[in-house]
């Protein structure tokens, strides 16, 4: 599995690119390997400030469907809409291409409790 330092982690499974006050967010490799193969993601939030920790969207896989959940306080700006016809991007390639949302950050200090490469991939026991 991959867990690229430069990231930050939630213990929810997602990952998050900070630039500035801006974020980009997906879920991680180890989520997507759980998930199984994703089929579609649904984000209906696009404009609004959705808090920390709260449901932002779902992420559907052939056999379950999961919530997303907002790792930092923030407006979602844009959702990657290639996932519409390619929603299986998440599965090959969860930390480029298969990103989710990018996101205004309306609190940085909240971005002090989210989890490094290290820690995270002591919590899923990788």
């Amino acid at each position: 599995m991959n867990f690229p330092s430069e990231l930050k982690y939630t213990k929810d499974h997602e990952w998050v690119k900070v630039e500035g006050n801006q974020a980009t967010i997906g879920i991680s490799d180890f989520a997507q390997r759980e998930l199984g193969d994703i089929v579609y993601i649904d984000i209906n939030t696009v404009g609004e400030e959705v808090a920390g920790e709260e449901v932002f969207g779902t992420i559907e896989a052939v056999k379950t469907v999961s919530d997303l959940f907002m790792p930092v306080t923030g407006t979602i700006n844009e959702w990657n809409n290639t996932l519409n016809d390619q929603p299986e991007l998440v599965n090959s390639d969860p930390y480029g291409a298969g990103w989710i949302v990018k996101v205004t950050i309306s609190d940085e200090s909240q971005l002090a409790g989210l989890l490094s490469a290290d820690d995270y991939k002591q919590l899923v026991g990788a």
